[in-house]
């Protein structure tokens, strides 16, 4: 088994250790040490990253035998570590802290919810932007705001954090706020008059250096609910973002922050009118073309043919195509003037032709791909020129 040095110093950032193992695993070096002050990956908490004799550590793993695996980014020129070398091992902090923070908020978040709410934390996850608790019931805005509330004035009391063992006997006497999942001796996280619990993670020394705990946002998962927070250097993170955002909105629409809701809605509504504006004036003017170009269609064998280019996108040839079968006696292809080209067929009520067959004849030909209905039919990815495109239309329409 590997001391585990975290255990009762978990701000330990150096520290020396014997090899006892190096083996090659996976194309990595993987190094076992007599003690090590590297978390592995376990309880919901990542692993620690940092330097081992100088060359980077990339995983950490908690092996069955209890020892702990030390994966090693493949050194360019480093010799390899053999047991019995001395080594070091240098912490990344700046992660480890960041940890910290956030798996010792969990417990007084989770505290916070059961001694309030008896709303039990069934499961945990420290990720690499936010952390997660799913409850195992559903909690209601306004008892996250109170259970939020409650856990930072345990925060800002700056209570202790101490570290004890208990074996199974002493545990089962203890008010732990969870029953612990595994047996033998168990390392107590205990937060003075607040919280007690079975935990390997690496926790502060006192509440205050949490800083502050942000619930962020919730969920319904599971039956229960499923809370996302952050505490310390990712609620100023999150603080600084929020900010910058707030600021740039204000900025950008000449109002105060206070204004700003109502400002985006009413911006909202002033788009949803001009959308609503701009299909009538599209629908009209699609009228006012559909005029022009019923006016100059050539006759066909099952009626009046339109068989046009159209610098147009899908949407605006779907919409002239079906303004001109609106008449009586019409059959339609409008085809765009882009490459790959898109293509419409439109058939008037009385028309016999169908318009799916004679796209579906045009993408065999032109390649592309479409579908559509006998009286309307539309694709795309032909490739073609209009001209061509359009002549082998009028030829399907007039020995159709």
């Amino acid at each position: 088994m590997t001391e585990r040095l975290y255990y009762t110093d978990p701000y330990v950032r150096s520290f020396d250790a014997t090899v006892r193992d190096a083996v090659p695993r996976d194309g990595r070096l993987v190094v076992f040490l007599d003690r090590t002050g590297f978390y592995p990956t376990s309880g919901g908490q990542p692993f620690d990253v940092g330097t081992l004799g100088g060359v980077p550590v990339v995983d950490v793993i908690d092996e069955d035998d209890g020892s702990i695996a030390h994966v090693l980014e493949p050194p360019a020129s480093a010799p390899p570590l053999r047991a019995g070398d001395r080594v070091r091992g240098e912490i990344d902090w700046t992660r480890r802290f960041d940890h910290i923070q956030q798996h010792s908020g969990q417990h007084v978040l989770s505290a916070a919810f059961q001694r309030l709410f008896d709303a039990r934390t069934v499961s945990f996850h420290l990720g690499a932007q936010t952390s997660t608790i799913d409850l195992a019931r559903e909690a209601s805005a306004v008892e996250i705001g109170k259970a939020e509330r409650a856990a930072n004035a345990i925060v800002w009391e700056d209570r202790a954090v101490t570290v004890r063992f208990a074996d199974n006997e002493e545990a089962a006497r203890l008010p732990l706020r969870k029953e612990p999942v595994r047996e033998g001796t168990l390392r107590l996280i205990d937060i003075d008059g607040w919280d007690l619990s079975a935990c390997g993670g690496t926790h502060v020394i006192r509440t205050g250096a949490i800083g502050i705990i942000a619930v962020v946002s919730w969920e319904r998962f599971k039956g229960g609910q499923r809370i996302e927070f952050v505490c310390g250097g990712r609620a100023l993170a999150r603080f600084q973002a929020m900010r910058d955002t707030l600021t740039a909105g204000v900025r950008l629409l000449s109002v105060l922050p206070e204004e700003l809701p109502a400002s985006i809605e009413r911006l909202q509504a002033e788009a949803r009118e001009q959308k609503r504006a701009s299909a009538r004036l599209e629908s009209e003017l699609a009228r006012f073309r559909a005029d022009e170009l019923a006016a100059s269609a050539e006759p066909g064998r099952t009626g009046a043919m339109v068989l046009r280019s159209i610098d147009a996108d899908a949407p605006a040839l779907k919409s002239l195509a079906a303004a001109i079968a609106s008449r009586r006696g019409f059959i339609v292809v409008l085809v765009s003037a882009s490459s790959p080209a898109l293509a419409v067929v439109a058939r008037s009520a009385d028309v016999a032709a169908s318009a799916q067959q004679i796209l579906a004849s045009l993408v065999k030909t032109f390649g592309g791909r479409g579908g559509g209905r006998a009286e309307l039919a539309q694709g795309g990815g032909l490739n073609g020129q209009p001209d061509a495109i359009l002549a082998a239309a009028r030829t399907l329409i007039s020995t159709g």
